[in-house]
């Protein structure tokens, strides 16, 4: 007799469910609340969708702060070379870029999408468009169906697969439903923030600066004037604050500490040391020693940010570099080393993922079943999961989706 498995939401994770639980001979409804499938996977990796990455399990593991432990058995089960694989049999050619990222050779997400929805119709998996699914209907501890909003049908279950992604970019879906319907179960949901999120600034002069992408550079979390940590990477500054690889990671720290005083410091030239960077300075203010201080920093900074590191440095653009004090050069070695930006909050509606969700304690991290409801499975981003940027997110999604797709098809 065939099973029954629902799958709510037509995301990542969904759609793997989906794909498992249809190949292990259950009949797949899926539930999707959008007129289409995957609106987060369009719009990850910049519209490339970074799937996943090529680091072994203990460094991915690591990338992982928010419970990464809970996915051992999922990634043992489903690896990254296991997802890479299946892109790769589906015809969908990838490659590895730098830090070990993985993105198709199209660098299209769209051919993403459209490479698991083929997997999902062919393995015979009934799609249900704009279907938001309201209630799970769970007697004496089981799942025994599901109903939509705005409809009065009730569609029976064997299991059900909770796949309906954090509260992430709205636009895409990621409202967090997954939380209303977890709580009927009685799961718990523990804290939710936004995290790998952009964050805003109070200095006007950063506005400025939109558009203008920093590499290398070295980055500096302070809470109250403490130091909480520093990383190395890229950069960039928007209309409304700072954003970019480096920003979005640190950002996972920041979120939880917004109200108090929080600033962040900005090395321009990590490469050098206070000796080298003073040598480096006079070096170039030797070829420049007849021209204004403005047209001296050509050498040393992008072009767009030079106006702006000038005010800042508070000497007169028009001074002539040989008239240029020790002092001023010490102000401006200082700035270059330690540019300071306030932060004063942060974009959750254009938040990558969500941290917290449903409590990994209360979810069997072997099958992604519940611990509370016999039948009720959860995948992806709904869970209490959350990792860095660089294709880990994506594929915890798939792994989680995976095991909840295998083992949703065989409950009892």
């Amino acid at each position: 007799m065939y099973k029954t498995v629902t799958v709510i939401g037509g995301g990542a994770s969904g759609l793997m469910a989906a794909y498992q639980a249809a190949r292990c001979g259950a009949r797949v409804l899926l539930f999707e609340r959008n007129p289409n499938l995957g609106r987060k996977i369009l719009i990850s990796g910049k519209g490339r969708c970074n799937l996943t990455n090529i680091k072994g399990i203990e460094d991915f593991i690591e990338n992982i702060p928010g419970n990464g432990k809970f996915l051992y058995g999922s990634l043992a089960r489903f690896s990254n070379t296991d997802l890479i694989a299946f892109f790769e049999n589906m015809g969908l050619k990838t490659k590895v870029e730098r830090g070990g990222r993985v993105f198709p050779v199209t660098n299209r997400s769209l051919d993403v999408v459209k490479t698991l929805e083929k997997a999902v119709l062919d393995a015979g998996v009934s799609i249900r468009y704009n279907s938001r699914v309201k209630t799970l209907i769970i007697d004496k501890g089981c799942i025994r169906a599901i109903k939509l909003f705005d409809s009065e049908e009730v569609f029976n279950c064997d299991s059900a697969v909770v796949a309906t992604g954090g509260l992430s970019y709205p636009s895409t879906g990621s409202t967090g439903d997954g939380y209303t319907l977890a709580r009927q179960a009685g799961h718990t949901i523990t804290p939710l923030m936004p995290s790998l999120v952009p964050l805003t600034t109070g200095e006007e002069w950063v506005k400025q600066l939109q558009g203008l992408t920093l590499k290398n550079v070295e980055i500096t979390f302070y809470l109250r004037e403490k130091k909480v940590t520093t990383i190395f990477g890229e950069m960039l500054f928007t209309h409304f604050g700072v954003s970019g690889p480096v920003i979005l990671t640190l950002s996972r720290d920041v979120v939880e500490h917004l109200g108090e005083p929080i600033q962040l410091s900005i090395n321009l030239k990590p490469a050098l040391n206070q000796t080298e960077l003073e040598k480096r300075l006079e070096r170039d203010f030797k070829r420049y020693e007849r021209k204004f201080f403005k047209n001296a920093l050509n050498d040393l900074l992008p072009k767009k940010i030079i106006p702006v590191f000038i005010k800042l440095c508070g000497i007169d653009p028009e001074k002539p570099v040989n008239q240029i004090t020790r002092e001023e050069k010490q102000k401006i070695i200082a700035i270059l080393t330690d540019l300071r930006v306030t932060i004063t909050g942060c974009r959750p509606k254009e938040a990558v993922v969500t941290r917290g969700g449903v409590s990994v304690k209360e979810i069997n991290p072997k099958t992604m079943e519940s611990r509370i409801v016999k039948g009720l499975f959860f995948a992806g981003e709904v869970i209490d999961v959350d990792g860095l940027t660089g294709g880990y997110n994506l594929q915890a999604a798939f792994s989680t989706g995976y095991l909840a797709g295998i083992h949703a098809a065989a409950v009892e």
